[in-house]
């Protein structure tokens, strides 16, 4: 019975129980400030026009929507996380943390069954999935359950083998150790130091890739060896995923994985370089517990047979989810890497004759822009529409949405305008509105001394030639 409890991994709760809820909390307020714009009652795709067969899942919202109920699931789900990252349900019985995490699985599921295309990206699922597990770590008066932390060992080793995987399977540039050469360019929303990194020496840009096999190829297989080993593993995933943080926005992914990496963290190995709090005085889980907690994870080894069989297929899917509960999910990401940057500018003019001259550049707060300005750090963070025009020039141009923004930027709706950096109108309806394509890349040392600019583009086609308001309103409506 004593091998069920943890007693030596008290680091690790502490760290995935608020560490995961100090992500929900991001996630909440993120759903509450772009949710209304992009999917409310007055968004690009309301809710129930969005995906019907998100209908068919769990979601508060399945009764109807509405801006004000969503509100109030995120503001819910805000305070509840608070509360954990607070660490004061843990000072219950072992059943009250887990009520609350549970709450914001739900809650947040609720929002994700219902978000379509804005909230088809990895990391949602990856946090619905961390939420579930991390339910099931008990309350500070008793250890760790081990299956519990052995869960969490898991869902990180699909994360990041599964992430190795596709990335051989699908890119010669991986295999090649060429693939940092574009990466930090090309990347959906770079930050302040994308650049940096994008000028180092091509050596270290190899250097790069062989560390990034390591971390996920390796590094997970040691997440299961006694310790000091498995600290070793979950060391390097932490390491490694730091530096995403420094060079990438990439929502709270990184950081999601790194809170979940202390799951192999030992106590005695993490008192060489950190203060622990000293193990629970029981050395045994409650009975009750017990049970509850085998169950919570045989639960978890039904569910992960598909994802086991995902990872050793040929055809192996990205970020896919096998179930409505988002329990058992397939990760990865950059199974291929864009060797050139193409953004899409949208332009408005006032007048319905335009010259050239009079077409005027919308900026968003994530996505470049002016080339004079530098990337923005956003993450963890979630810019979902900056993200998804991203996706523009890869085919989401044929994609409601995308005419849904441009009817609304022709409407000068004030939802839309929120998430726009600089609107050239100051809020006046424009007559026109056309969308070019550009290719960007990142200015070089002697390019940047010279002007200033972070970014240098050349125009390179029309993908949407000016319309007028009523154009679109035929189209979209």
């Amino acid at each position: 019975m004593g091998w069920f409890a943890a007693t030596d991994a008290e680091l690790a709760r502490q760290v995935l129980q608020r560490g995961v809820a100090a992500v929900f909390i991001v996630s909440f307020v993120s759903t509450a400030l772009q949710f209304p714009a992009l999917l409310g009652e007055r968004g690009l795709l309301p809710v129930p026009s969005a995906d019907r067969r998100f209908w068919r899942g769990f979601t508060l919202f399945r009764w109807g929507y509405t801006d004000r109920r969503l509100a109030a699931v995120c503001w819910t789900g805000v305070v509840v996380a608070a509360l954990l990252v607070l660490g004061l349900p843990q000072t219950g019985p072992d059943w009250v943390p887990m009520v609350a995490f549970l709450a914001l699985w739900f809650l947040a599921m609720s929002v994700v069954n219902v978000g379509g295309t804005f909230y088809g990206f990895g990391w949602e699922s990856l946090l619905l999935e961390a939420g579930f597990t991390v339910a099931f770590l008990g309350a500070d008066g008793s250890p760790p359950p081990r299956l519990i932390l052995l869960a969490v060992l898991w869902l990180v080793f699909r994360l990041e083998f599964g992430a190795g995987l596709i990335k051989l399977r699908g890119d010669v540039a991986w295999r090649d150790l060429t693939a940092l050469y574009y990466h930090h360019e090309t990347q959906p929303m770079p930050n302040p130091f994308s650049r940096l990194a994008h000028l180092a020496p091509r050596w270290w840009h190899r250097l790069e890739v062989l560390g990034n096999h390591v971390a996920q190829l390796i590094a997970p297989v040691l997440l299961f060896l006694p310790q000091p080993i498995a600290s070793v593993g979950a060391a390097v995933v932490i390491l490694t995923q730091l530096w995403l943080v420094v060079t990438g926005n990439f929502a709270w992914l990184n950081w999601l994985t790194i809170v979940l990496a202390f799951a192999g963290i030992g106590d005695a190995q993490a008192r060489l370089l950190l203060p622990v709090a000293s193990p629970p005085a029981g050395t045994a889980l409650p009975t009750y517990w017990l049970v509850v907690t085998t169950a919570a994870a045989a639960l978890l080894l039904v569910v992960a047979y598909r994802p086991a069989v995902n990872l050793l297929s040929r055809d192996q899917l990205m970020n896919a989810s096998f179930n409505r509960w988002h329990l058992g999910n397939a990760y990865g990401a950059f199974g291929s890497v864009t060797r050139d940057r193409d953004e899409v500018l949208i332009e408005g003019a006032a007048t319905s004759e335009p010259g050239e001259g009079d077409w005027r550049e919308y900026e968003f707060f994530g996505k470049p822009g002016d080339p004079q300005r530098r990337p923005g750090w956003f993450a963890p963070y979630h810019l979902r529409l900056d993200w998804l025009l991203w996706f523009v020039p890869l085919g989401a141009a044929r994609d409601r949405w995308f005419a849904a923004l441009l009817l609304r930027l022709l409407e000068a709706d004030p939802l839309i305008l929120k998430h726009v950096r600089v609107d050239p109108f100051g809020g006046r309806p424009p007559a026109l509105i056309r969308v070019r394509m550009f290719r960007y890349r990142f200015a070089n040392r002697q390019e940047h001394r010279e002007t200033g600019a972070i970014w240098i583009r050349r125009p390179l086609y029309t993908l949407v030639a000016p319309v007028g308001r009523r154009d679109l309103e035929r189209l979209v409506r």
